[in-house]
């Protein structure tokens, strides 16, 4: 069977393009793939972080796993650095990964920003530590983003040096896996941005814990152009927008990708079914679907929340099975590298 890793971030504010980006189809993945599913604490710490306020939201994670409906009995759900092999097989990739990979690498570019020199080495080796994730684990598929394209390119080339440094077949040429109608869930209040936990303007974003008053709000006040919504022409494919409109009309966009993902029905569908109707009328339904979906796994949420000691148990749990499959892994690499 094919195994599939992802990991998603505890910065807190999980949000809509958390959900249909990553979880959605982590829970999709679940049905005919091994999964294994970590909150990536150890990636977090490359920014400052609050140690309280970080436990806090790699509980919030976990919850947000369990209540989206991954089953901690069909796929395995742990805390990164509860597993040593992810420190250990990373120092192993600095040493494989060239330095030039790494100044290639945009998000980094983009998170440091001005400050450069200021940032912390962990952010600029994270993608390094993101190819021992998914390859202590011997992954053969990742549900990747747009964003994270080039990080998964990185850890196949890691595996293919590696392979070839230590004339051994040993890691995997890691597959990525695109799924979903919205891979990147742009900002309401901005076409061109991407949904973010940073964003200071809280109406930029549906986040995992609103309720169905703010869901309703926060839809009605999406940023919208003044054109009734568009018609079959702005389709390139049935999955796929043209670059006209992405252009020129990047909310209309975003919001009809969005109804897609949540709806599970295909662009062209969608398209055809609001066919130059006004945003109005769209927005009223783009809101009864969001609540609909959201709000079941916000209740549960809350729920799971309220009970740390059964989400703790399925996090040890999690990463007695993980240590189980990784350490066999680091070892096998310790004796091809030569270490006692």
């Amino acid at each position: 069977m094919r195994r599939v890793f992802s990991g998603v971030q505890p910065t807190g504010n999980l949000h809509l393009g958390n959900y249909l980006g990553a979880i959605k189809n982590f829970v999709l993945l679940q049905n005919d793939h091994e999964c294994i599913y970590c909150v990536v604490d150890m990636h977090a710490i490359t920014v400052k972080q609050d140690p309280k306020i970080l436990k806090s939201n790699i509980l919030e994670v976990a919850a947000a796993f369990v209540a989206s409906g991954i089953n901690p009995e069909k796929s395995v759900i742990f805390v990164q650095s509860q597993v040593s092999a992810h420190a250990e097989l990373a120092w192993i990739f600095n040493c494989t990964a060239r330095l030039g990979w790494l100044n290639r690498m945009t998000q980094f570019k983009e998170k440091a920003g001005k400050n450069r020199e200021n940032a912390s080495a962990g952010l600029y080796t994270y993608p390094v530590l993101m190819a021992a994730d998914i390859l202590a684990y011997h992954a053969t598929h990742v549900p990747v983003g747009d964003d994270q394209r080039q990080h998964l390119e990185l850890a196949r080339d890691i595996a293919q040096k590696f392979n070839n440094d230590f004339k051994a077949d040993y890691f995997p040429i890691t597959e990525p896996v695109i799924m979903g109608n919205a891979t990147r869930v742009m900002s309401l209040r901005d076409g061109k941005n991407k949904m973010s936990k940073s964003d200071v303007s809280d109406y930029s974003r549906l986040n995992l814990t609103d309720s169905a008053d703010d869901i309703s709000n926060k839809i009605r006040k999406a940023k919208t152009d003044p054109l009734p919504l568009p018609n079959e022409s702005c389709l390139y494919s049935e999955k796929k927008f043209n670059e006209d409109i992405i252009a020129n009309r990047p909310e209309a966009v975003n919001l009809l990708s969005i109804y897609s993902a949540l709806s599970n029905e295909s662009l062209k569908e969608v398209v055809l079914k609001f066919s130059e109707k006004q945003f109005s009328f769209f927005k009223n339904e783009l809101n009864q679907l969001s609540v609909e979906t959201l709000s079941p796994i916000t209740k549960e949420m809350r729920k799971l929340l309220e009970d740390k000691f059964y989400l703790e148990g399925i996090l040890n749990n999690g990463a007695d099975k993980a240590n189980s499959i990784a350490e066999p892994i680091l070892k096998d690499t310790k004796e091809i590298v030569g270490f006692y």
